[in-house]
């Protein structure tokens, strides 16, 4: 695994910061080298790592494979450090030990808002936000927000999560935060949530969240790519990146999905977690340099 790599040295730095000095952590956050949104392509690539907020360790066929902090904390570092990556996702836990580490200067950071949520939980569908608010992100200069909307026709949960999301659409577009809404419709199948990822779902999942708040002018989507992605971008002038999904799929049929749907009006990018950071071989730098330059074709690799 090439790039940047992080020992026990580093670990014990963060561990004292969390324990001696925590102002640090957001005085990094403040202080951090930043960048324009967009860069001269127009194009972000994310790595995402939301995921373990949500009580969502697993990956492929290992329920805990995000359990462990610090491989986490390493993969993110290898990733973060190779040509083409924009920035991160993630919630507190996650932003807060990056910006620790000293691993943010110069990347846009992503505010994962709603964790509530919680996988296998029977309220899973109130997906109430419990992590980020705008005003925080504001405070600390993150770049960006980032939401889940999850739509049960069948679950009164969805209600109190719609008018949530229209709250924090709304309040985003107060402070020009640039916000990214990942809509899907959901239903409950054995005792879990299962999300339609059919085109028309997915369509009609964009309509609904496109209307949430008092202005949509700062609202970016979240979109999976799905079978006839020609349609679902007609159905959004909103800036769009292309979410990821889990690393179960063979990886060359992955990027290729991926190269032709970012080729479509509006799609601006890719933020992609546990595919790139598990990835089947264990090879991270190779997966999001083959994203990387997806997203970003003039990008060059170094050689090893």
């Amino acid at each position: 695994m090439s790039g940047i790599t992080l020992n026990a040295e580093d670990f014990a730095r963060l561990r004292e910061i969390r324990a001696s000095s925590p102002g640090d952590i957001t005085e990094a956050l403040r202080n951090r080298q930043r960048r324009t949104l967009l860069g001269d392509d127009g194009k972000l690539f994310i790595v995402a790592a939301d995921h373990p907020a949500r009580g969502a360790l697993g990956v492929g066929n290992d329920p805990m494979a995000m359990a462990d902090r610090y491989d986490l904390l390493d993969r993110l570092a290898t990733a973060l450090s190779r040509p083409g990556v924009d920035g991160v996702l993630g919630t507190p836990d996650i932003i807060d030990d990056l910006a620790a580490l000293g691993l943010l200067d110069g990347k846009i950071i992503v505010g994962s808002m709603n964790r509530g949520g919680l996988r296998g939980a029977s309220f899973e569908m109130d997906d109430r936000y419990g992590a980020y608010t705008v005003n925080a992100m504001a405070a600390v200069g993150i770049d960006f927000a980032k939401t889940l909307l999850r739509v049960n026709l069948d679950d009164a949960g969805t209600s109190p999560t719609l008018e949530a999301t229209a709250e924090a659409v709304t309040q985003a577009a107060a402070a020009g935060l640039p916000i990214m809404l990942e809509p899907f419709l959901s239903r409950w199948v054995d005792g879990r949530i299962v999300n339609d990822l059919s085109t028309e779902a997915v369509i009609s999942s964009i309509a609904i969240a496109s209307g949430l708040g008092a202005s949509s002018a700062y609202t970016w989507m979240k979109l999976p790519v799905v079978e006839d992605m020609e349609r679902v971008m007609a159905a959004t002038t909103m800036p769009t990146l292309l979410l990821g999904g889990d690393s179960g799929a063979d990886p060359d049929e992955t990027f290729a999905a991926w190269d032709d749907a970012l080729s479509l009006p509006g799609v601006r990018g890719l933020t992609v977690g546990r595919t790139l950071l598990y990835p089947p071989d264990g090879d991270v730098a190779d997966a999001v340099d083959t994203a990387a330059s997806l997203v970003h074709p003039s990008v060059v690799v170094p050689t090893p």
